[in-house]
Parts: C-alpha cells; sequence; structure tokens
C-alpha cells in the first residue's frame, strides 16, 4: 500500500501538534512548580529572618543586662580602693573627650583624685624649647634629638614629682596643662598622634615619648596606659615597651576595673585585643583591708 504525500503532511503535522501541546503541558507544569517552589523559598526566609530577629532581641537584652549588673557591680568593687591618692593623666599629642570621660568615671568610686592632666604637644616644638633652655645643658634640643630624649625624660620624672624643668618649659611643651604636678602616687597615660606627621618630625616625636615614658616609671608610682577598646591604632606595644600595665578597653567596665587595680600595683596588659594577655588582673586586696587570722 503506498502513502501519498497528502498523507506525509498529515502525519508530520500531528506530530507537531503533539510537540507544541506536549510543551504547553511543560510549560504550565513548571510554571506551577517553579511558584511553588518560589513561595516555599520565601517562606523559609521569612522564617529564618524573624527567627534571627528574635534571637537578636534575646542577645541585645542580655547584653542590657549584663551591662546594667555591671554598672551597679563596680562601684561596689572599687569603692575606696585608691582612697586619697593624687593621680595624674598624661596625654601625648591628645586627649579624647571619650577617654577623658572614661577615666573620670573610672576614678568617681574609688577615692582618688585627679590633681592634674597634661596634653604634651606633638611634633614638639622645638625651636622655642631651645629658647626657653638656652641657659641649660639641653640648649641644643632644637637640633639634638638625644636632648629632646633627655628633655622628655626630665620632664617624665617632675611630672610626678615637681620641679624647675617642668615650670620653665610647661607652657612651651604643653598644649594644654591644668592641676598641680608633683606628688602624685599614680598615674594614667594616653596616646592620641596627629593625623598626619611630617616625616622629619616622627624623630622627634618617638624620642620626647620614650623620654617622658622612661621618666614617669624612673619615679616607681604605678603607670597604667590605656586605650579604648575601638581605638584606630593601638599604644600598647609602645606602653609594654617602657614596662608600663595597659589597659586596652577603659570605655568597657571591666577595663575600668583593670585600670583601677593597675594603679594598685597589677602588672600585665589587660583588655579584649590580641594583645592582651587576660581580660582583669587578679583582684588585689591591700593588705590593710586583709581579714586577721584567727588566732592561735
Amino acid at each position: 500500500m503506498g502513502y501519498s504525500p497528502r498523507y506525509h503532511a498529515a502525519s508530520l503535522a500531528a506530530v507537531f501538534l503533539a510537540l507544541a501541546i506536549g510543551i504547553l503541558i511543560g510549560v504550565g507544569l513548571g510554571d506551577n512548580v517553579l511558584t511553588k517552589t518560589k513561595r516555599d523559598l520565601e517562606a523559609s526566609l521569612t522564617g529564618d529572618l524573624e527567627a534571627a530577629r528574635s534571637r537578636s532581641d534575646q542577645l541585645s537584652a542580655q547584653l542590657g543586662r549584663s551591662n546594667e549588673f555591671a554598672q551597679r557591680v563596680y562601684p561596689v568593687l572599687v569603692s575606696g580602693e585608691l582612697r586619697g591618692q593624687r593621680i595624674g593623666v598624661v596625654a601625648l599629642g591628645g586627649l579624647p573627650d571619650d577617654i577623658s570621660n572614661a577615666i573620670e568615671r573610672t576614678l568617681q568610686p574609688t577615692g582618688g583624685r585627679l590633681v592634674a592632666v597634661a596634653v604634651v604637644r606633638e611634633p614638639p616644638d622645638r625651636a622655642s624649647l631651645a629658647g626657653q633652655l638656652s641657659a641649660t645643658r639641653l640648649a641644643d634640643v632644637a637640633t639634638n634629638d638625644d636632648s629632646v630624649e633627655a628633655l622628655g625624660r626630665g620632664v617624665g620624672r617632675q611630672i610626678v614629682r615637681g620641679g624647675d624643668l617642668l615650670d620653665r618649659v610647661r607652657s612651651q611643651l604643653m598644649s594644654r596643662a591644668s592641676g598641680r604636678f608633683g606628688g602624685l602616687d599614680g598615674v594614667i597615660v594616653v596616646r592620641q598622634q596627629p593625623a598626619e606627621v611630617d616625616p622629619k618630625d616622627k624623630a622627634s616625636i618617638a624620642r620626647l615619648e620614650s623620654g617622658l615614658l622612661d621618666g614617669i616609671a624612673a619615679t616607681g608610682v604605678k603607670v597604667v596606659g590605656v586605650e579604648t577598646s575601638d581605638s584606630d591604632t593601638s599604644s600598647v606595644s609602645l606602653f609594654a615597651s617602657h614596662d608600663l600595665a595597659t589597659v586596652d578597653d577603659i570605655d568597657l567596665v571591666s577595663g575600668q576595673v583593670a585600670t583601677v587595680f593597675a594603679l594598685l600595683g597589677a602588672e600585665g596588659n589587660f583588655g579584649v585585643k590580641g594583645s592582651a594577655d587576660r581580660l582583669l588582673p587578679d583582684l588585689l586586696t591591700p593588705s590593710s583591708q586583709l581579714p586577721t587570722p584567727p588566732a592561735g
């Protein structure tokens, strides 16, 4: 039996029609599947987001309670620990408001008194200092880096003990100074270098800072270098290289506790950054407050 061209054409038409119907059905089914998948995905993501928000709210509430607890406990923990002590602040380059406020909060319940604040000018005005020191062995401070460091050592000692050299250069060396220096029992050191420093001034700043820190430490008073937990650059390594105790989170209650006990004699690097040895020092108890052992 033969097949006519018309038959072949009809057969091909039927095949193409079947394919078209199949494609349309497939697309319809696919759209249904995709739509369902999209709905399921949206529901899943919405659920995850709501769960994350709920968890965030829980953590925020826990953090708030922890902060409230710390704020309430802090005054009790450090009450009277520095009673009668005269504390000074030496700020290298600048004294940011947040650190100044944190220091005041730190000392407030301790009984210690903030009696002197010195903000050291960086870079130093070496020409002005040379004019003020023209009749002394430091007359070449404008050109001799060794004299810059020697000046720093002398001023560092006299910030703690008082003296004529500090009185002579106070207005030239410091951009701000208040209170009475000398007779200090402890010193808190802060550092905030200028944002832009001429390369030729870096050596002057480094030698002056080194001399100041060595001079303060040489007096034997308790010294602690502090900064905030979110400071852009850290000065812990500089402070530690001059055998100062350090606290890298004075904006936190833990850092305020560490600062108080560093002023009582705790040694080490305390805080939350990688340079810290631990969060807190051992909580020191002055010997006068230790309980009397029972007789016998």
